[in-house]
């Protein structure tokens, strides 16, 4: 079996040890697992395997068959026990008499749609699992075991021309062709119809579609399955046209700082032209394969023909939006203009497609934007509502190229009709899953980029904005702390769907990066970091801040004096002014929170530069209000003695001030004691009473970003216990 990484061939990964003395639910979802680990044997979320087995009935105690069948929304990569359905056998057989009593039958009818309801009927053991729309594909096949995927190598003959007569040419009677159907109770019946007509077939060539094989053996399905997949792929590597692959190039790739250089500068212009209707999430994906599709000379007849699985379009959309443009002899503007054109055009066509496509019970018209954007010389932008989205488009339409690539070499390749397309597109079933879907949070789309992230409020905030689905951009002084708080995001969140994504722009919801906020030159490559990865940036949070612990006799060098208000006040505005020229860019509306402190109003002894780069701070926000109003909003919150998980409060600090109160401890303590020590003082000197946490700081930082807050800017909110020393005045 090859072991080759080309675009088509697969890679054998059964281990007879790893699955020894599982039950039959885990060897399904080892199987399950091993093939979704291979992108080219089934995309994100696409394909399903099942397994028919012998289960105790919680009731009568009898042996009952249980099909056993990923869910609905499930990833065959990431599955495990809870992302199977299990339904019973004898149920869902006698579901087809229940819809040939139906007085009327077929594909796309009501009766068809109906039985996808019925599944719930037929639950082994109240699994809360919903059952996936393939479902009868695997029902009705006799074989105990069932893998149906998505391989690029297959899809291509699927979507090849020839299709039919190459699959006969490579299979011969073993795989059958069955012709394209939607999927749904029909096709499980056809497939039914096809098994009995060829007993001795070992699997299908599902047109327009995919593969689906099957086995009395659950490592002999696996092995069809690569097996099959692996002629298809041996068979178009024979046919492969190399360097003449979809007609030879057109337009050459920049290098890589070419590339990066213009999508610094067009991810966010772009953003803002695509995110009418909801904010979106860039993933950039420019590996070899895509750049020689974008510049081919192929590439526009392609592109407008749109793809061809049923899996591909639900992201992809009908089509790309391709635009004519040589980045060796074009400039940026140029190419700006001509996306202006394009996304024009786009959107009308896709209007078009809706209004002569649509049923009258059609589902309303969703945004109109393209999801893929290709450009020629620089590679392919994909945009969802989330990270993992645009990654999972992006993952798609890769996919979608290679299948481009293998059926125009054997005979040429043909997507589907305009109108099947829309009716997978808005199928009243997948528009009943969309709409049973959360509603997004108020910060789904967005991208947060938070200097200081990697300790106390900074981290508090960080990884509290992953809850309310915000994108976040980790940026620190200290590259491995940025890292671990992104990291720890991961670890509470999941690292999401999809595997496109090249470079920066194949990270998750969070992404961790070294910034040196007094540096213009670090704060402009960071901030061009977060473009390669997110597309753009909508919020700011700045909490990196510097105290300089005095001596023992109270005083602060010049040097420190000076590197104070460098942090305290020059950093901030660098960050702020660098950061508005992205958001302004986007023309999307953006938020901007400092973080000051009461030390601003209040001034103590032993702080004097700490206090002044505050009062500057504070000056600042209303000065960066007023420049950047309207479209951006500016506001800070002002804490008090925040100690927990800061790094403005290293030991020496914590001794320092327990020395200045006059505060009893002893230098034995451990630092958590010290604090403590500390934590209580302060809380003593504010009206609440109360020890002030990240946590309390998070909450105004949240509501300051927030819509609730929508009407204000230039303001200082500040969150210290009640200082009374520090009421405005």
């Amino acid at each position: 079996m090859s072991t080759s990484l080309s675009p088509q061939h697969v890679t054998y990964a059964w281990n007879e040890s790893e699955v020894a003395g599982l039950d039959g639910l885990d060897r399904l979802v080892y199987r399950s697992n091993r093939l979704g680990d291979d992108q080219r044997i089934t995309n994100t979320g696409g394909g399903n395997t099942s397994s028919k087995l012998m289960e105790r009935d919680p009731v009568s105690g009898r042996e009952v068959e249980v099909l056993w069948v990923k869910g609905s929304g499930g990833d065959l990569r990431t599955s495990g026990r809870a992302n199977f359905a299990s339904l019973r056998m004898d149920d869902l057989r006698q579901l087809k008499e229940v819809y040939a009593a139906r007085p009327a039958t077929g594909i796309k009818t009501e009766a068809e749609d109906e039985m996808v309801g019925l599944y719930r009927e037929c639950v082994h053991a109240l699994n809360p699992r919903a059952s996936s729309i393939d479902t009868p594909l695997h029902a009705f096949v006799p074989a105990r075991h069932v893998d149906h995927t998505h391989p690029n190598a297959v899809i291509a003959i699927a979507a090849c021309q020839r299709g039919r007569d190459v699959a006969a040419e490579i299979y011969g009677n073993e795989v059958p062709w069955l012709p394209w159907m939607r999927p749904g109770f029909e096709l499980g019946l056809a497939l039914e119809q096809l098994c009995k007509a060829h007993p001795d077939a070992i699997g299908a060539v599902m047109g327009q579609h995919g593969l689906i094989n099957w086995a009395d053996d659950d490592r002999l399905c696996y092995d069809r399955s690569i097996d099959l997949i692996e002629r298809a792929a041996r068979y178009l590597a024979d046919h492969d046209r190399g360097a003449e692959t979809f007609g030879g190039s057109r337009v050459a790739a920049l290098d890589e700082d070419g590339r990066r250089a213009v999508l610094v500068e067009l991810l966010p212009w772009l953003r803002g032209r695509v995110s009418g209707q909801r904010r979106m999430i860039a993933t950039v994906q420019d590996d070899e394969a895509l750049l020689r599709f974008v510049g081919s000379v192929d590439a526009p007849r392609l592109a407008e023909m749109g793809t061809s699985c049923p899996d591909h379009f639900l992201r992809t959309k009908i089509q790309p939006l391709l635009v004519d443009w040589d980045p060796h002899a074009e400039d940026l503007a140029t190419l700006q203009e001509k996306l202006d054109s394009g996304l024009e055009r786009y959107v009308a066509s896709y209007r078009e497609y809706y209004d002569a496509c649509r049923h009258e019970d059609s589902p309303a018209m969703r945004p109109p934007e393209p999801t893929v954007v290709l450009v020629p010389g620089i590679g392919m932008i994909a945009w969802g509502a989330s990270k993992s989205e645009s990654r999972v488009t992006a993952e798609f339409y890769r996919c979608a190229v290679e299948v481009m690539r293998g059926a125009e070499s054997i005979g040429g390749y043909m997507a589907l009709p305009r109108q099947e397309a829309f009716d997978i597109e808005y199928w009243r079933l997948e528009e009943a899953k969309l709409q049973r879907m959360p509603r997004p949070k108020p910060f789904a789309g967005h991208v947060v980029v938070v200097a200081g992230a990697g300790s106390g409020i900074g981290r508090e905030t960080a990884t509290s904005l992953v809850t309310e689905d915000a994108t976040v951009a980790c940026l620190d002084l200290e590259l491995d702390s940025a890292r671990e708080t992104a990291t720890l995001i991961e670890a509470d969140r999941g690292p999401g769907i999809g595997v496109a994504g090249r470079g920066l722009s194949a990270c998750g919801m969070s992404i961790g990066i070294g910034c040196d906020i007094t540096s213009r030159k670090s704060v402009q490559s960071s901030l061009q970091d977060v473009i390669m990865a997110y597309g753009g940036i909508d919020e700011l949070v700045i909490t990196a801040g510097l105290f300089p612990t005095p001596g023992e006799d109270g005083v602060v060098s010049d040097e420190n004096f000076a590197r104070t208000l460098s942090v305290n006040v020059q950093g901030p505005f660098v960050l702020a002014e660098e950061t508005a020229r992205v958001m302004q860019v986007q023309d999307l509306a953006g938020a901007i929170v400092l973080t000051t402190s009461a030390n601003a109003i209040v001034a103590k002894k032993g702080s004097i530069a700490y206090d002044a780069s505050k009062a500057a701070a504070n000056h600042l926000v209303r000065s960066l209000a007023v420049t950047l109003a309207p479209g951006i909003r500016v506001n800070a919150v002002a804490p008090a003695t925040v100690i927990e998980g800061s790094t403005m409060f290293p030991r020496e600090r914590v001794i320092a001030s327990l020395r200045k109160y006059e505060i009893d401890f002893d230098e034995s303590m451990s630092d958590e004691a010290l604090v403590d020590r500390l934590g209580q003082f302060y809380a003593q000197r504010n009206l609440l009473k109360a020890v002030i946490s990240p946590r309390d700081q998070y909450e105004a930082i949240r509501w300051l970003l927030g819509p609730e807050s929508s009407r204000t800017t230039g303001q200082v909110i500040h969150v210290d216990g009640g200082l009374a020393d520090g009421f405005l005045r």
